[in-house]
């Protein structure tokens, strides 16, 4: 199962190694990692991942432009790459509040799903990319992750651990324990309710199923969108197992 690290400054960051993947083997530990952002790193986080992960390491950062330049990645010498993906979802709250309606819980269940559904249909170019630099011969360990890790970073999550054959039950698990993980602003900093934030800031297994069901709308099943959707081929399917899951 996942290893679990302990970092002040970015408590949902998580080694996604170890769940069974194809024809038996298991995803490497040490080197995928999800993470919420990495500008708020403490001393001792540094510390803790230098030693768990080495000097050479490689980020893909998935937050939109303000977010990037509000909080860099602290990770001294570290390679960043930005994919970015714009968030909407607090401004389509904040919208629909300053137009005078009452938000509810299910109001923002639907816009999370919307949101969903948005990866699939208007960011996939951006998930293709990150599959592109997993495929890269480096294997120096890779963090993704946008601003909370939940969201942008959980859909990733859930592409790479499907594309290495784990199964749909493992890969919800691994996205749902966010909500373990993930210490959420509080509600009053976007004058939100109490009701609508509990659903902002966590992850149900409806978020997800969104996009796959865009997925499965849009291009019949998976194993279609892998290819036609973020182009991977069969050599590259064979490669990312030989970089990600154990020996044979």
């Amino acid at each position: 199962m996942p290893h679990l690290l302990s970092l002040t400054g970015a408590p949902n960051f998580r080694d996604i190694g170890g769940y069974p993947g194809l024809s038996g083997r298991t995803i490497c530990h040490g080197r995928l990692y999800r993470s919420d952002h990495l500008g708020k790193l403490a001393p001792a986080d540094l510390s803790q991942l230098a030693s768990r992960l080495g000097g050479s390491i490689r980020v893909l950062d998935l937050r939109g432009v303000a977010e990037r330049q509000s909080a860099a990645c602290a990770i001294p010498g570290a390679t960043v790459h930005s994919l970015p993906i714009e968030p909407t979802i607090v401004q389509k709250l904040t919208s629909l509040m300053e137009a005078g309606h009452r938000l509810t819980a299910a109001d923002t269940v639907a816009l999370m799903q919307d949101t969903y559904r948005g990866f699939v249909r208007g960011n996939t170019a951006r998930f293709a990319a990150l599959f592109a630099h997993a495929l890269e011969a480096d294997k120096a360990p890779l963090v993704f992750h946008c601003t909370a890790g939940k969201d942008r970073t959980g859909f990733a999550a859930a592409l790479l651990l499907l594309a290495l054959g784990v199964s749909r039950e493992r890969v919800m698990h691994d996205y749902m324990l966010t909500n373990d993980r993930y210490q959420p602003p509080a509600a009053s900093r976007y004058g939100l309710s109490p009701a609508v934030a509990s659903v902002l800031w966590r992850v149900q297994p409806e978020f997800l199923q969104a996009a796959f069901d865009a997925v499965e709308g849009d291009y019949g099943n998976m194993e279609s969108y892998f290819r036609e959707g973020l182009a991977l081929t069969a050599p590259e399917r064979a490669r990312l197992g030989e970089l990600y899951l154990t020996a044979r």
